[in-house]
Formats: C-alpha cells, structure tokens, sequence
C-alpha cells in the first residue's frame, strides 16, 4: 500500500551502451552495458541520461537510453 501523500511511482531505467554502428540499434557487446540505474520518475531519469550522454559524448557509437519502466509493468496505465 502507499501513501496517498506520496507522487505515483514512474519508473524509468537509464542504460547505454556501445553500439556497432551509427544507424543501428545493435549493441556491440551485450556484457559491456552501463546500466546507470532506476529513477522514481523521467525528471531525474533525464538527469542521469544527461551526465553519461555528457561524458561519452567523444565516442559517436556511445548511446543512452531511457525505458519507461512503468509502461511495461502497467501497459494500460502508462
């Protein structure tokens, strides 16, 4: 149960990786993935995002990514 006080959790998850080439969403090593973390909502799941897309923005195959967690958990209240 939560507290009615408390804003709804909507999870986010920052990930990124090293991608084979520019026009394609494949990684090139799958062991190789940041995972940076899961974030109580997209505020500060964009946040993070930022800073890693920030610090690898000298390598053009580096990508980040943020997945709404809760749409997966809840598909019709996302």
């Amino acid at each position: 149960m939560t507290d009615s006080n408390e804003p709804k959790q909507l999870l986010h998850l920052v990930f990124g990786g090293e991608l084979t080439t520019l026009t394609d969403l494949q990684f090139r090593d799958l062991n190789d993935l940041d995972i940076v973390g899961i974030f109580p909502d997209y505020a500060s799941a964009l946040t993070a995002w930022k800073s890693k897309a920030q610090q690898t923005v000298d390598n053009a195959h580096m990508r980040y990514f943020i997945v709404h967690m809760h749409r997966l958990l809840d598909p019709q209240n996302g």
